[in-house]
């Protein structure tokens, strides 16, 4: 991963002394030696606001738009961090008016990507087939902006955006580099927001991305649970729920080999041109029936195998040869090299069908970064940083990091487990107003839908079945990046929210 942390050095500050009377004349310099490697930054700008509009839903909505920082404390009261946010607010509207708190994932992703490709009022072109990082990086009115019935607010974390830590190292990874703490610090950043704008009477939404989905059920939970916010909504776009599911491939559980192959056979069918629901219920009833029932029997059953190659092939349109060397159990980095290997290119993890010329065609291995992750940062981050300094006027010439792979790599994930689906459970029996919407794209193979067909269908039903709604769209794991699939889901949020 390409982008890092800035880093600051520690910092060593020389007192001159005045000799007592009676002393020698001559000056005595010592040296004072602040807290070790904590770090002295320039201060970040005060919150700045700008009036904009933008065409949404086929009329002009007036907004402000606001680049702002909000402290994280420590239990002492120190102040350790610096998050900043960015939100879109139509004035004269609330406290009635809903606000949605919106985040993204990595660990290690600013909210740029929820911002500027799904959801904010205007948007940069970005992952999907053709875009390139030499692309213009304009910002357009967005016709799929849900600001004509939410504000938003865009939060970064800590090491992405122009959020920061202001402790060592050590304390950096302790207070926000893994699972629990970040859960906490981010729970109270939403809550301070509503404080400070006095929001705590409008009805709140939660938003997350990949990661971010694995953070949107928890915050919701630490919210209602711990903090005293009520939340009316979570929406998840291709949530990182269950990372117990993503175990070892050599693992006994079927469950890897199941939650990724109906995302091959949606791409497949996709390059045929008839990937329709009816066509992947099919494939949603294979993989949970003779499948995962072939998975099981293994050398008990000798034909296992072969039906297995055989359907598999089918679906994923692989070369039959490769199919059966590995059994029928085809991982996803295997199945994006070969998919394409005939024209030389290599697809995305995060939409299959999105691919780039592989620069190293004979080698074994992959050598290259994923297609998606290497075209989109550069228009999103002159875009997100023309924005905040030359339309809103918040100038700083700190480091921006739409992501940051240093904080990828310094992540404590600790134990895989179910906790956002725990939580999830929790907060939805706990309020029997909230209502929760799980979206995916089908061609996404970083976190497949099946994932999330198979958690919600283990779920209890919470009185009302459509309390958790699952829906798939065309695209991947950035399915909004197709306009189609991003205004189908911004019907079903309105409907959410209508509720």
């Amino acid at each position: 991963m390409r982008l890092s942390l800035l880093i600051s050095a520690s910092l060593l500050a020389a007192v001159v002394a005045t000799p007592a009377l009676g002393q020698s004349d001559k000056t005595t310099t010592t040296v004072e030696k602040k807290t070790e490697n904590e770090p002295k930054l320039p201060p970040l700008p005060a919150d700045e606001s700008i009036s904009q509009s933008a065409r949404i839903g086929g009329r002009t909505i007036a907004y402000k738009a606001t680049v702002g920082t909000i402290p994280v404390r420590d239990d002492k009261g120190k102040e350790i961090g610096q998050v900043t946010y960015t939100a879109y607010t139509v004035p004269g509207r609330d406290p009635a008016r809903p606000v949605t708190f919106a985040f993204n994932g990595g660990p290690g992703a600013a909210s740029v990507y929820l911002n500027l490709g799904a959801v904010g009022p205007k948007r940069v072109q970005f992952g999907a087939q053709g875009d390139a990082p030499s692309d213009a990086p304009i910002a357009r009115d967005n016709p799929n902006s849900w600001l004509d019935f939410t504000d938003l607010v865009f939060i970064d974390p800590v090491g992405t955006g122009f959020s920061r830590s202001l402790v060592d190292e050590a304390e950096t990874k302790k207070a926000f580099y893994a699972n629990d703490p970040d859960i906490r610090y981010l729970s109270k950043v939403v809550y301070d927001w509503l404080v400070k704008e006095g929001r705590l009477r409008s009805p709140k939404y939660v938003m997350g991305e990949s990661y971010g989905g694995y953070r949107a059920p928890r915050i919701a939970y630490e919210l209602q649970s711990q903090i005293g916010v009520g939340v009316n909504g979570l929406i998840m776009v291709s949530p990182y729920l269950d990372p117990a599911s993503g175990d070892d491939a050599t693992a006994l559980s079927p469950l890897p080999w199941m939650i990724d192959l109906p995302s091959m056979a949606a791409a497949h069918l996709e390059r045929q041109q008839r990937l329709t629901p009816a066509a992947m219920a099919a494939v949603e009833a294979y993989t949970r029936g003779d499948f995962a029932r072939d998975l099981l029997r293994g050398r008990s059953d000798p034909e296992a195998t072969n039906r297995i190659v055989t359907r598999v092939t089918e679906l994923t349109g692989l070369d039959p040869a490769l199919v059966r060397r590995l059994g029928g159990r085809v991982d996803s980095r295997t199945y994006l090299r070969e998919v394409h290997r005939a024209d030389g290119t290599i697809g995305s993890i995060y939409d299959s069908n999105v691919t780039a010329f592989d620069p190293f065609p004979w080698s074994p291995q992959q050598q290259s970064n994923d297609p998606i992750l290497d075209a989109l940062i550069a228009p999103t981050t002159s875009a997100m940083v023309d924005f905040v300094t030359r339309e809103v006027g918040w100038k700083t010439d700190a480091r921006y990091n739409a992501l940051s792979y240093a904080v990828n790599r310094a992540w404590d994930r600790g134990k895989p487990a179910d906790t956002p689906v725990t939580d999830l459970r929790k907060a939805i029996a706990n309020d029997p107003k909230m209502r929760v919407l799980i979206v995916h794209g089908w061609d996404d193979l970083s976190c497949p839908f099946f994932a999330s067909r198979l958690i919600v269908d283990q779920m209890p039903a919470f009185g009302q079945a459509e309390r958790v709604q699952l829906r798939v769209y065309a695209g991947g794991h950035m399915f909004y990046s197709r306009s189609d699939s991003g205004a189908a889901f911004k019907a079903d949020a309105e409907r959410l929210y209508a509720r």
